[in-house]
């Protein structure tokens, strides 16, 4: 289970670039977390976009009505289980979401001013379907690779 935020001004983002990036942000998590490309396991991911009017969202102490209309800030906020997030991973992760919004802008690299926060949520502190998760049987689905998830009992203690 992941919940990919993307917070942006009013507008920022089109139909067309939120559709582009429903997708590939969800992919740009799913392959690190489970080791492959695996579509079935999207429906275990949301993607929401949340829009901000520019006096509702600041930069470096200024509104962002204040500052123009170039300023171009947004910020991904990603909640994962926890499970494999060893540094490299959460860092894979990162510059996978960028490039993906990057791409879905038309963008030749990301703005510097889009910030990712990567948030790992314990294990014991998901819930869904009436009661508490864990990505433990989740392990056994075939949607993560074998390596991958070794590593996450590993993670676990489990």
């Amino acid at each position: 289970m992941t919940i990919i935020t993307v917070t942006s001004t009013k507008g920022r983002l089109s139909l067309e670039e939120r559709r582009k990036l429903a997708q590939t942000l969800t992919d740009a998590v799913l392959v690190p977390e489970v080791g492959q490309f695996a579509p079935p396991a999207r429906v275990g991911f949301q993607v929401h976009f949340v829009e901000r009017e520019p006096d509702m969202m600041a930069i470096g102490g200024r509104l962002l009505a204040d500052v123009g209309p170039d300023a171009d800030v947004m910020v991904i906020d990603v909640a994962v289980m926890d499970g494999d997030w060893r540094q490299e991973v959460r860092a894979a992760v990162i510059e996978r979401l960028l490039a993906a919004l990057a791409d879905a802008c038309g963008l030749p690299q990301p703005s510097p001013t889009w910030w990712v926060n990567f948030r790992v949520i314990d294990e014991g502190s998901w819930g869904s379907s009436g009661g508490v998760l864990s990505v433990l049987p989740l392990l056994d689905t075939g949607a993560f690779t074998e390596e991958k998830a070794k590593a996450i009992r590993a993670a676990l203690g489990a």
